[in-house]
């Protein structure tokens, strides 16, 4: 593996423990367990993503460890604003706000990957942007069914 690659692969990994502590930061902010369920769920995909970048990075497997699925787009972050993470936040705002996260993430990895010509190191990049993209899905899901619940009306 080129230095190259390496550098961005650390990169990276760094990124994904910044997730990891961003989201257990909002974990103690909020009271809904729920919520907190919610929030260890994504905090431990954050922890995940870190160790298969780790193992990429040791050569334990290649680009097929990780596969790109599809993702239903809400674009709910794109026209939403993203509220301030503050303690007793609302689950909506909560699930807005990793929303964002997870947009942020998926767009760093598109763009790294722009850079790269076809090959692994650009297949591996996008398939971490696809992962990000599935959970800002996720998070998208959670927000549009706690800020604007279902009524017995329809």
């Amino acid at each position: 593996m080129d230095q190259r690659l390496m550098d961005l692969i650390d990169m990276a990994i760094q990124r994904e423990e910044e997730a990891y502590s961003f989201y257990m930061d909002i974990y103690g902010k909020v009271d809904d367990a729920g919520v907190k369920d919610t929030i260890q769920w994504i905090a431990a995909e954050e922890k995940k993503h870190r160790e298969f970048l780790v193992n990429y990075r040791e050569g334990r497997y290649g680009a097929e460890g990780l596969r790109m699925s599809d993702v239903t787009y809400y674009n709910i972050a794109e026209y939403q604003k993203e509220p301030e993470v503050k303690e007793g936040m609302s689950s909506s705002d909560v699930y807005l706000v990793a929303s964002h996260r997870e947009l942020r993430s998926h767009r760093f990895y598109s763009e790294l990957a722009n850079l790269h010509a076809e090959g692994e190191t650009k297949s591996v990049i996008l398939k971490m942007a696809n992962e990000e993209l599935k959970h800002k899905e996720k998070m998208e899901y959670l927000y549009a069914n706690t800020a604007f619940p279902q009524t017995s009306g329809g």
